[in-house]
């Protein structure tokens, strides 16, 4: 199975970049993770809010096929602990789906296009964080869950 993240915009924090370079180096030993970044906008504040989710939705469409299972990274999502989240993991390798792809929206959310395709929602928690750590905190919780998936060390218990 491969594991997709997509996130609009990119991350201009370096110190982040370092951290998510790092997670995503980690993660290659465990499954096949792609980390895409969709650009930003041209002339994003011309737009209305409900046009940029619009505009956003359509280019994380183009992404898909029609077998991927998308997963949006909502605010309004199940929460889940980490053990949760690697058990929830392991469901969708034993369904045999090939991709799976998570998806970090821009600053308005998602469109209601995405809403309907999407198979899930999941919220990292109930306080609101950058779109650029969200990233970080994401792919180390996709470690963590393969981590303890295969009862190493790095997650205690």
């Amino acid at each position: 199975m491969t594991i997709k993240l997509l996130a609009i915009g990119k991350t201009d924090n370096k110190n982040l970049q370092l951290l998510i370079d790092e997670y995503q180096k980690r993660l290659q030993y465990y499954c096949k993770f792609d980390f895409e970044i969709i650009p930003d906008l041209k002339k994003a504040k011309k737009l209305t809010e409900d046009e940029q989710k619009k505009k956003e939705g359509a280019l994380i469409l183009k992404q898909l096929k029609t077998s991927d299972v998308l997963i949006l990274l909502d605010e309004n999502g199940a929460q889940m602990d980490s053990v949760r989240f690697s058990l929830y993991l392991q469901k969708h390798m034993n369904s045999g789906v090939k991709r799976i792809i998570f998806v970090i929206g821009g600053p308005y959310g998602f469109s209601n296009e995405l809403y309907h395709k999407a198979q899930g929602k999941l919220a990292l928690s109930k306080m609101t964080f950058s779109h650029q750590m969200v990233r970080l905190f994401f792919i180390e919780q996709l470690y963590r869950g393969f981590t303890i998936l295969k009862n190493e060390p790095y997650h205690h218990r």
